[in-house]
């Protein structure tokens, strides 16, 4: 297996749940229905700080040496997407340091293969989070900011690409690819599950309306 062949695999496998991720329903999940621009700006904002977080976690303990380099440099891009988002928050201090239920799934694990394949999860929920963010402010008539998150967006597929590339390299074995498979689309699972419940405690049902 080769770094396209295995995100093909998890997106594949994962197709139904990163579709409904892709909805416009997702801001309301995440928001609990409050769509104030401070509000998505906030909850944008936690997110980058949970990666932030994460990664600086793994970079602090990772024994390979290419991973471990790989984390702390997604560690510091994570940081300025954070910080580029909180220069319009007015009140930093409300951004909840909680990981969410995606990133205390990261957080867990201990291989490398298992974590690489997780951040390849991980951009693929993001990727739908970011596209959503970008229509949000196209509709707010907020061109800058869309534009921002058309970059964070680009610059979080990039690291799902590398993260994969890299695994090409420490999947020796066919047990690896699988544990980091498994990590990818458990990742993904954990995000689904956390959008689907918000959406049920609001009466709304995560399937799309056909």
């Amino acid at each position: 297996m080769d770094a396209a062949e295995f995100r093909d695999s998890v997106a594949e496998s994962m197709a139904i749940e990163l579709e409904r991720l892709g909805s416009s329903k997702l801001l309301v999940a995440l928001t609990d229905a409050d769509l104030a621009e401070a509000t998505v700006l906030r909850i944008a904002a936690e997110s980058e700080r949970a990666a932030m977080e994460t990664f600086e976690a793994w970079a602090d303990d990772e024994g390979h040496e290419d991973a471990r380099q790989l984390f702390g440099d997604y560690h510091e891009q994570e940081r300025d997407h954070y910080d580029r988002i909180a220069a319009d928050l007015e009140d930093e201090s409300a951004v909840d340091g909680d990981a969410g239920p995606m990133h205390e799934h990261l957080r867990s694990l201990e291989t490398t293969a298992a974590r690489l394949g997780g951040l390849v999860g991980r951009a693929l929920v993001g990727d739908r989070t970011h596209l959503q963010l970008v229509n949000f402010f196209v509709n707010e008539g907020d061109e800058k900011r869309a534009d921002r998150f058309r970059e964070l967006r680009t610059e979080t597929a990039a690291q799902g690409d590398r993260a994969a590339a890299l695994l090409e390299e420490i999947c020796t074995e066919d047990d690896d690819w699988e544990r980091a498979r498994t990590a990818a689309e458990d990742a993904i699972t954990a995000a689904y599950e956390a959008y689907a419940d918000s959406l049920d405690d609001l009466g709304l049902d995560p399937k799309p309306i056909c």
